[in-house]
């Protein structure tokens, strides 16, 4: 998930492990978005993170729950929703 060695050094933690001893461990950690970049720090400061890991999905999942909107491609964008009433777009298509 993570690409730059981020996911490593997660899978290589001992849990459980707390949100304070994964930022002494692993704050420094870049996490790469779409738009620029946060540490695991920023991330676990800006949700005010307070539990305890039992495993390394566990730290994943609130990672990317975690992001800034910085981490989102092109905000509002879906390719499965409809084009919404009173707005010019494509043609439907029936498949």
């Amino acid at each position: 998930m993570f690409r730059n060695g981020t996911d490593e050094r997660i899978e290589n933690q001992t849990y459980p492990l707390t949100a304070d001893e994964l930022a002494a461990e692993l704050g420094d950690a870049q996490l790469d978005l779409t738009h620029g970049s946060h540490t695991v720090a920023e991330v676990l400061e800006g949700i005010r993170c307070e539990e305890t890991f039992q495993r390394p999905e566990d730290v994943r999942f609130t990672l990317v729950g975690g992001v800034s909107e910085d981490a989102v491609g092109r905000k509002g964008y879906s390719d499965r929703d409809p084009t919404p009433m009173g707005v010019d777009g494509p043609d439907a298509v029936s498949f």
